[in-house]
């Protein structure tokens, strides 16, 4: 689907995490998202950008590789927000506070070239990889 046919589609996905409580603190605490319906022990659903993320339990993720994008060793499979230029600065400016260990830093890719974003990677307590990135032009989002 693409253009209008997506609008009012939201995302919906669901992840391993090995400790709940830590998964609970990391996207409810850390990144703000508002919890929803829960099943203890099991799996929670937390609003993450409007969208649905559901935590289950069981063995962490983990990366299964890496792959060079614009000189950067971006973990795979990894999942994210495109957010406004601000949120996203405000973001990295609260997870570097908070002392996490960014995968990749907060940085300018694609400088000067289609596609020109901010962007910044870390890992979940379960170790699964997240971006983050935001762009001054979203018309820049599918830029080729």
């Amino acid at each position: 689907m693409a253009g209008d046919e997506m609008r009012g589609n939201l995302f919906h996905l669901a992840i391993p995490v090995d400790d709940l409580e830590a998964g609970r603190a990391f996207y409810g605490g850390l990144l703000g998202c508002a919890q929803g319906r829960e099943d203890p022990g099991h799996w929670i659903d937390f609003d993450f950008g409007g969208h649905q993320l559901v935590l289950h339990r069981g063995p962490g993720a983990g990366v299964a590789l890496r792959n060079r994008v614009d000189g950067d060793a971006v973990p795979v499979p990894h999942f994210g927000l495109v957010m406004d230029w601000d949120g996203f600065h405000a973001l990295a400016d609260r997870l570097g506070a908070a002392g996490v260990a960014f995968v990749i830093a907060p940085h300018i890719r694609f400088a000067g070239k289609p596609g020109e974003q901010a962007t910044m990677f870390l890992y979940d307590p379960a170790g699964n990889a997240l971006e983050f990135k935001a762009f001054r032009d979203i018309g820049q989002l599918f830029a080729t």
